[in-house]
C-alpha cells in the first residue's frame, strides 16, 4: 500500500474521531455515526489540508465512501 493511501486511511481516522487502528477502507458515509454531514465538512478540509488540494463542489458531494476519496484524492493527482 501506499504511503498516501496511509495518509488518507489516518485523516478519515482523525477527522471522524475513529481509533487508531479503526478500519477505513470499507467506510461509506453514515455507515458509521461518527460520519455525519458535519464530520464531513470537517474530513473534506482535512483532506484538503493534507493533500494540499481544493475539492470542488461535486468531488464534496461524491465523496460517499473511503474508495471514492481515493480516486478523487487520485484524480487530483495524488498517487494511491
Amino acid at each position: 500500500m501506499s504511503d498516501n493511501r496511509d495518509k488518507l486511511r489516518a485523516t478519515f481516522r482523525e477527522a471522524l474521531g475513529l481509533p487508531a487502528e479503526a478500519p477505513v477502507d470499507e467506510l461509506a458515509y453514515r455507515a458509521v455515526k461518527e460520519w455525519d454531514s458535519v464530520a464531513h465538512m470537517q474530513l473534506v478540509a482535512s483532506i484538503e489540508s493534507a493533500f494540499e488540494l481544493m475539492l470542488d463542489t461535486d468531488d464534496v458531494i461524491g465523496m460517499s465512501s473511503f474508495a471514492a476519496a481515493c480516486a478523487i484524492v487520485g484524480k487530483h493527482g495524488v498517487a494511491l
